[in-house]
């Protein structure tokens, strides 16, 4: 109680602060004028000496600033004048300061470029940069109450530097007409490059932005959205989700650039003085007639995450306000598939000071193995309609989630396009619906695309407008201890069927066992669906029934179990029950990425041979049942993942994720023989190190709160294959560890070169480091303990269960990442429990196919 009362004590007490410091607060004019010619100085900056408190003048030499203080000093700069303090009494209302000019010329901060003798120390470049930086709140059309746009993006995909046979060779001759001889026409030129390119692929988008600084909240309202081309084979929200978030926007105030799924140093990064080199190398005209200064960079080495380029800014401007910056990346960078990289943004001034971006073009030419044909995306992004009053939509911050749909977002025509796009189409970028119409009609294409699709979905269609699609084909044949040769054959409906109803299931038959297995499901979706049922946001309720084998402490997070690709094991693995499951399953997903599962699970665990229920007494059941009602609460807030038919894969792991889950099984409910209670919590996200890569980091803990058989205890998740499969091990065995009480973590550190780019020759090759570190902690009460109970099942031998006696497990990871562009090879040593291992548990070379650029 009485921490209560001092907790509402500091409530007041800050409310009271709040509101002696609002009182206080009182409104001054400020003028800023020349000395000699009695002009106003337009923009400049005023800063609160000793705070960060800082504000701009307009173009007329005016601001208002509030002051809460009695007696402040004031600091003003304007790039040629002299900087002037001047001192403020608590009852003046209104100054007007005289500025002197310097007579400071460019010439005497000009640095010629001597690489040898390259310093940051005493560097007029480096100085220049800095006043950039910290000139960010000035200019910053965020530090203003409400702040409003329009945003069209285009991407462009297509086939770079195409080579076009001519129709008459040398000697006259014509040859043969072509299968594919319609292409010439669709040909464009790089607005860039100037090479020709072959539009494929062209999504565009137009959106509004709505911002509010207090409470800060930004807003999304896409107005229209439409994709056409090659990459209709996979799902198109989440091709256009993978698309952004590979190539940003970019904020250059930004410590860190995000693009292509990696960091690169800003320029204007807090770091940039001891990353990249700066020079003063010129002074340009603008079209507007001002002078330019060009600030060029260059990183210190140039195979780390970092730019080549030029800032420019107004001679004699103190806002120091970038008009256009354009940035490239060096040939030396350890970077995949990428051949050249531009980016180039501009910018033009508000009345208000405020700096408008108007262009960002982001290009990239890409090679995914040299001496192949080439890949061209060109990102185009443009703004217009910037105002800073509040937004008609303003309802939308009341709202959860950060992007809102127009309701005919996916329905706009030809004429809509026409005047949202602010810049142009080319017009074979228009053309691209009749390039595939004419490509499908190809028997050679026409069947390449079926075959592609089926590997980006996992499915066959079985019509035009499928209603049924069948698959996973990657389950269609594997193989285990228990089961022999598995052969699978599965399918689901689609929303042409029914975009609110949809049914799944399968049938799968074991060469060894020589048992059916099933899997059926039935569910409604409370929102209309697009293409399938796991479109985000799932609301729905779904029943269903399956029988199958349950593969003890092997629950792979991001695959099927019986993935072709996990049938090659280290070693045999028995330690499998059938199992038979009746769900009933309600979700809810809201838009902020925050969702809720409530389920109802009546399962029959059936008892084979390796893993058997008896207990200490040697009494044995060859099956028990349990109803288990569980919640799911789970916070993913920004979120961002690409959508197959049966899972979601994360488009990047930036997100934090936030998970707490609750199970409950009442005992003697449908014969039960158990009590079963537990809860579990886990949180992962991924952290940047800036030029140093970056960490994924993982930790979760759980306990039992009663009396549990032990299939309803914390097992950790054993990973037998020779692939790296995340949340699991490495070179743990199948229910080696058996708890009810436990804390796990995984940490994975992506170096992204910052040791290997430094060795002569080696850092050709690109190759970037990743070590891990992951780890069990847990313990067994005895209340669980089947040898000090005689109505719990015993641990099955085969299991071969050591006790933890306070020791986690542990296992290390080093390993090369980016061999041959899509290969990670990771060498892991287990750390603790290697006493009466086999090698194979010990220590082992492990891979995944990891293609990131």
């Amino acid at each position: 109680m009485e921490k209560a009362r001092f907790n509402i004590f500091l409530v007041l007490l800050l409310f009271a602060g709040m509101a002696i410091s609002a009182s206080a607060a009182r409104k001054m004019m400020v003028e800023v004028l020349d000395s000699v010619s009695g002009e106003p100085v337009p923009f400049t900056a005023i800063y609160v000496v000793g705070t960060t408190q800082g504000i701009m003048a307009d173009d007329k030499g005016m601001a208002s600033m509030m002051i809460t203080l009695p007696r402040v000093e004031l600091e003003f700069s304007a790039m040629g004048y002299s900087k002037k303090k001047e001192m403020v009494g608590k009852d003046v209302a209104a100054i007007r300061v005289f500025l002197v000019p310097s007579g400071h010329q460019l010439e005497e901060v000009t640095v010629r470029r001597k690489k040898e003798h390259y310093s940051k120390r005493n560097n007029p470049a480096v100085d220049f940069m800095q006043r950039i930086r910290h000139a960010d709140s000035i200019t910053d059309p965020r530090r203003h109450p409400f702040y409003n746009y329009k945003r069209y993006e285009r991407i462009t995909l297509g086939l770079n530097r195409v080579e076009l046979e001519d129709s008459v060779d040398k000697d006259g001759k014509c040859h043969k007409p072509g299968k594919f001889d319609f292409i010439r026409e669709h040909v464009d030129t790089s607005s860039v490059t100037g090479e020709p390119i072959l539009p494929l692929s062209v999504k565009e988008k137009v959106s509004e932005i709505i911002y509010r600084r207090d409470p800060a909240s930004e807003k999304t309202y896409v107005l229209g959205q439409k994709t056409a081309g090659v990459d209709e084979i996979a799902d198109a929200q989440s091709m256009q989700t993978l698309m952004e978030d590979m190539f940003r926007e970019i904020d250059l105030y930004d410590d860190d650039v995000n693009i292509l799924q990696n960091r690169f140093v800003s320029p204007l990064s807090k770091i940039a003085p001891d990353f990249y080199k700066f020079y003063l190398t010129d002074t340009i005209d603008s079209p507007d007639g001002a002078r330019l200064i060009e600030l060029s960079f260059a990183p210190r080495n140039p195979a780390s995450f970092g730019f080549t380029g030029r800032l420019y800014v107004a001679e004699g401007d103190s806002t120091m306000f970038v008009r256009k910056v354009r940035m490239n990346v060096p040939p030396s960078i350890n970077l995949n598939f990428v051949e050249h990289l531009q980016i180039i943004q501009e910018f033009n001034r508000a009345p208000n000071g405020a700096r408008l971006k108007t262009l960002d073009n982001f290009n990239v030419e890409l090679s995914i193995i040299k001496g192949t044909q080439g890949l061209y995306i060109h990102r185009t992004t443009a703004y217009k309609d910037h105002d800073f009053a509040m937004s008609p939509k303003a309802e939308l911050f009341d709202r959860l989630g950060d992007t809102f749909y127009d309701p005919a977002v996916y329905a706009r025509q030809d004429d809509f396009w026409a005047q949202e796009r602010i810049v142009e189409a080319s017009a074979n970028e228009d053309r691209i619906s009749q390039l595939m119409t004419r490509l499908r009609g190809v028997k050679l294409y026409y069947y390449g695309e079926k075959i592609l699709k089926i590997f980006f979905t996992g499915y066959v269609k079985t019509g035009k407008v499928s209603k049924f699609d069948i698959g996973p084909v990657n389950t269609f044949i594997s193989g285990n201890s228990i089961e022999g040769v598995r052969l699978r054959l599965g399918g689901t409906t689609t929303a042409a069927l029914s975009p609110h109803w949809f049914a799944k299931g399968y049938a799968a038959y074991g060469t060894k066992d020589r048992k059916w297995k099933y899997g059926a499901e039935l569910e409604y979706s409370f929102n209309e669906k697009r293409n399938h049922q796991r479109e985000f946001p799932v609301h729905s309720i779904m029943l269903s029934e399956k029988y199958d084998v349950d593969q003890v402490g092997q629950h792979y997070l991001f695959t099927n179990p019986d993935n072709v690709f996990l049938s090659l094991k280290r070693m045999e693995n028995v330690l499998m029950t059938y199992r038979r499951q009746t769900r009933l399953d309600y979700t809810l997903e809201l838009a902020n990425n925050f969702s809720v599962k409530a389920s109802a699970n009546l399962e029959r665990q059936e008892a084979t041979r390796w893993v058997p229920f008896v207990n200490s007494l040697g009494r044995s059941v060859d099956h028990y049942n349990e109803t288990y009602f569980s919640v799911e609460l789970r916070y993913a807030p920004g979120e961002k993942f690409f959508q197959t038919k049966t899972q979601r894969i994360p488009v990047n792991l930036d997100a934090p994720v936030i998970i707490l889950s609750h199970t409950y099984a009442p005992k003697g409910l449908f014969g039960a023989p158990f009590t079963v209670n537990k809860t579990e919590a886990s949180f992962s996200k991924r952290f940047w190190l800036s030029a140093f890569g970056f960490v994924d980091f993982m930790v979760k803990g759980g306990h039992v709160w009663g009396q549990s058989p032990y299939l309803s205890l914390l097992i950790p998740n054993a990973n037998l294959s020779y692939t790296i499969q995340p949340e699991s091990f490495a070179l743990m065995n199948p229910m080696e560890f058996i708890n009810d009480s436990y804390v796990s973590w995984e940490m994975t550190y992506w170096a992204n070169g910052a040791i290997l780019n430094y060795i002569p020759l080696v850092k050709k090759l690109k190759l970037r480091e990743a070590f891990a570190f992951r780890g069990w902690l847990g313990s067994l009460s005895d209340k669980n303990n089947p040898l000090k109970n005689d109505n719990l099942y015993l641990f099955p031998v085969y299991s071969a269960y050591e006790p933890m006696h306070g020791k986690p497990y542990m296992e290390i990871s080093a390993g090369i990442d980016n061999f041959f562009k899509c290969l990670r090879v990771d060498y892991v040593w287990r750390l603790t429990y290697r006493s009466g291992q086999p090698a194979s548990s010990r220590s082992g070379l492990r891979i995944a196919l990891h293609v990131t650029f």
